[in-house]
């Protein structure tokens, strides 16, 4: 039930924000992805950054159609990790396009059918969404063939000038891609701008610096670290996978707030992932 109504959201205002020349966010209310242009000095070569919610493929296909034509094609699908909301196009995607799918080595497992990733905490919050983790889709999917490992010295196929970041905590695996030229973070769910336990800080789309979503982070030490890894790098724009992108100085303040307060701001009270000793 609480996936159906995450699908039904999703596409009440389904939208698309080109935040710098070469990043279009897809905006799905929910989740965000990313289409990532202007590949090898060529506007026309793009890759996908996550593909949102199953029912997500026909907003990615008509955008990317819009922007580059209808015979347009991505060079490859990057996914920084594999939770349902980020990954539920993936298959619909592949069988339109027959492209190559890369995730992190650690990630492997969720989407090759091998490992299922444990159920979501409801514990750790008192919203909404939170509540309704417990139904999300956890168990793994089988791209076979399809997917590959990321190499292992950072870069990213299809993507010269983009390397990313192994920002775990959130899940095994998880990624974050970063541009030096520009200093561009897709921080993906290394941490959010909305309170994403809320329902209501979902559909307002409010701004509220927090950590990654609580429900489906299992170790919140790795976590912060991931967010250490980030402030070092100092961006200028970072793109979350929830809630709206900030840049420059707002950007600056709120890394700084969250880092600086990461046990109050982002770590759950209690919850099966909580350490308490």
């Amino acid at each position: 039930m609480g996936n159906k109504l995450l699908e039904a959201i999703s596409h009440l205002a389904d939208s698309y924000t080109q935040v710098t020349p070469d990043v279009l966010v897809l905006e799905f209310r929910i989740v965000n992805a990313c289409i990532v242009s202007n590949l090898d000095g060529d506007e026309n070569k793009w890759v996908l950054v996550d593909t949102g919610l199953e029912s997500s493929d026909e907003f990615i296909i008509k955008c990317a159609k819009e922007k580059f034509g209808e015979e347009t094609r991505p060079e490859a699908i990057i996914l920084t990790h594999g939770h349902f909301d980020h990954i539920g196009a993936v298959k619909k995607l592949l069988e339109y396009w027959d492209v190559p799918v890369y995730i992190h080595e650690l990630e492997l497992p969720y989407v090759t059918g091998k490992k299922d990733y444990p159920l979501a905490d409801p514990q750790v919050d008192e919203g909404l969404v939170a509540k309704m983790s417990i139904t999300f889709p956890h168990t793994s999917i089988d791209l076979g063939d399809a997917v590959k490992p990321l190499p292992k010295d950072g870069t990213i196929p299809h993507m010269p000038g983009w390397k990313y970041i192994h920002t775990p905590g959130h899940c095994e695996g998880h990624i974050s891609l970063f541009k030096e030229v520009g200093k561009i973070l897709i921080a993906a769910d290394a941490f959010c701008t909305i309170k994403q336990e809320s329902f209501f800080s979902v559909l307002i789309q409010k701004l509220k610096i927090s950590g990654p979503p609580k429900y489906l982070t299992t170790d919140w030490d790795l976590a912060k670290k991931s967010v250490e890894k980030i402030v070092q790098l100092k961006p200028k724009i970072a793109i979350p996978g929830h809630g709206k992108p900030l840049e420059g100085e707002d950007l600056k303040e709120h890394l700084d707030k969250l880092l600086e307060n990461f046990d109050e701001i982002a770590k759950p009270d209690e919850g099966k992932f909580v350490d308490d000793k």
